[in-house]
């Protein structure tokens, strides 16, 4: 006869793989914020596409504009930083035993993750701007890896048993 995990015990997952997207997130953000410089010149090179194939179907989509690259830069780092305080307070609420919140707020906080690193990195850096095409400036990978890693802690979160009921937002 199966049964299902002990509420405590998905509880607890919950709150330890959400607590883990948190810590990766505000390292994240954390490097970005006192490191500048090295992601942004990623950032400028996939903006700028230019260490794609340079096919001229594609390179219109360039920004080549150094104001542009640092916003859009400024502005990952931003939704890094508030993703990762989402999470962190989700996290929080988790250890309170606030069910209910911390499902919620968990949720938001790796939604932001997932479309950080799936529509922003995969869809848009890897695809619009070509990124899959550069040997040097090619995220994909790490992209995939943290965007797989979020939706796991994502359906994790989502699993009946981490509720005080059933049929919880």
């Amino acid at each position: 006869m199966a049964s299902t995990p002990p509420r405590n015990a998905l509880r607890l997952t919950a709150t330890l793989l959400t607590a883990s997207v948190a810590l990766y997130m505000a390292l994240v953000a954390f490097g970005n914020i006192t490191d500048f410089g090295t992601n942004q010149q990623f950032v400028r090179h996939v903006l700028a596409m230019d260490t794609t194939f340079k096919d001229d179907d594609l390179m219109w989509r360039a920004v080549t504009s150094k104001g542009l690259q640092d916003a859009a830069y400024i502005a990952i780092i931003l939704w890094e930083t508030l993703a990762a305080l989402v999470l962190i307070y989700g996290t929080w609420l988790w250890f309170r035993h606030g069910d209910r919140a911390a499902r919620s707020w968990s949720t938001y906080g790796l939604l932001m993750v997932m479309l950080l690193f799936g529509a922003g990195f995969i869809a848009i850096g890897g695809e619009w701007f070509a990124m899959w095409q550069s040997g040097d400036w090619n995220g994909l990978d790490a992209a995939t890896r943290v965007f797989v890693f979020s939706g796991i802690v994502l359906l994790v979160n989502q699993l009946p048993g981490t509720s005080e009921s059933q049929g919880l937002s």
